[in-house]
């Protein structure tokens, strides 16, 4: 019969003495033990030292806590019909296959009354970490009744998201959302555009929010008005660009650029401005947000600010694993954007 004793202490040696030893969590050793992928190879190596060094062998009770994992990690989706959506949700899944990991996608449609019920179903499924992308993760103000959920399940299940949820201790990792703006201002003021209009965006998301902060506060920096008529809400969608544009061609005023809240709204953009017969980027110039494969396809191409989602995915998962490991790691994170130029912006026509 094996020894598992320590010989200093005469007692037997247990998986929670190896991880006190060794520096890491029960779930690591359980993890090296069941002779899983997903543990840096430094860790490993000083686990079966200890291992090896105390004849370990692990015991029916060790090996179910290797089985308490399920590798999955739950997605909680706006609407993956949106391409933002899809593309990072392809590069969350990526992540985590090359992690060891699948992952299990809950769909919201665009209806935040599901959330709730998605949550309880990935507490059901045993789902190992839950990255919440949109829904009430981008209200600037959280529904209390679901701070209320997300802070009973984080107490077992950690929760990442791309925005925020107020009163709770959810893990961030966010577009640089302002420095994004910054960006596609910069640019169409140093074309020469001082006429510049925002369409797309609710109120009530807080991305939206800052996007036109950072917009009132680049006016003001270049000693610019900014004029109300200059912005539409509405959705995210081709028609609140189409409706959008029409009303900014329709003022006395029209303005000579549009920076649209993402490439579906930037389609319908470019839909409004080839009725009304104008050109982009001859008589108005157009950016957007997302950079999603909608981009490559409009003409012109459009110019958008791209986040690199295998980056943003990777760090995603890379704090999800972190936090079912129980290791620290920063609240929030931000991912920096890129503006990728295509051809839909030009210099400024002259009056």
């Amino acid at each position: 019969m094996t020894d598992t004793r320590n010989q200093a202490t005469d007692k037997s040696i247990t998986i929670y003495d190896i991880a006190e030893e060794a520096g890491v969590s029960i779930a690591t050793v359980s993890r090296v033990l069941s002779g899983s992928a997903n543990v840096r190879e430094s860790k490993k190596q000083k686990i079966m030292e200890i291992v090896d060094k105390y004849h370990f062998q692990p015991n029916a009770v060790a090996k179910s806590l290797s089985m308490t994992s399920t590798k999955t990690i739950g997605i909680i989706a706006a609407d993956v019909r949106n391409p933002f959506y899809s593309a990072l949700f392809v590069a969350i899944e990526l992540a985590a296959e090359k992690a060891g990991y699948h992952v299990s996608l809950a769909n919201l449609l665009g209806v935040t009354e599901r959330e709730e019920e998605q949550i309880d179903l990935m507490v059901q499924q045993r789902v190992d970490a839950i990255i919440q992308m949109g829904g009430s993760a981008d209200a600037a103000i959280t529904a209390s009744s679901y701070v209320k959920k997300v802070n009973a399940v984080n107490k077992t299940i950690p929760i990442i998201t791309t925005g925020k949820i107020d009163n709770t201790k959810t893990h961030h990792v966010c577009i640089d959302d302002a420095n994004a703006t910054e960006q596609l201002m910069e640019h169409l003021l140093h074309l020469g555009h001082r006429q510049i209009a925002f369409v797309g965006g609710r109120q009530d998301v807080i991305s939206t929010v800052i996007k036109i902060e950072k917009y009132k506060e680049i006016l003001e920096k270049n000693h610019l008005k900014f004029r109300k008529e200059y912005i539409h809400f509405g959705g995210y969608d081709p028609e609140t660009g189409y409706e959008g544009t029409q009303r900014f061609l329709d003022l006395e005023t029209p303005p000579t650029a549009i920076i649209a809240v993402n490439d579906f709204a930037a389609s319908g953009v470019i839909r409004a401005l080839r009725d009304r017969k104008k050109k982009c980027p001859k008589d108005v110039s157009l950016v957007s947000y997302d950079n999603t494969y909608i981009a490559d396809l409009l003409v012109p191409r459009l110019d958008s600010v791209d986040y690199n989602y295998e980056l943003f995915g990777q760090k995603l998962v890379d704090t999800a694993l972190a936090l079912i490991e129980k290791q620290q790691m920063p609240e929030k994170q931000t991912v920096e954007p890129v503006l990728i130029l295509r051809g839909s912006s030009g210099k400024a026509p002259v009056s």
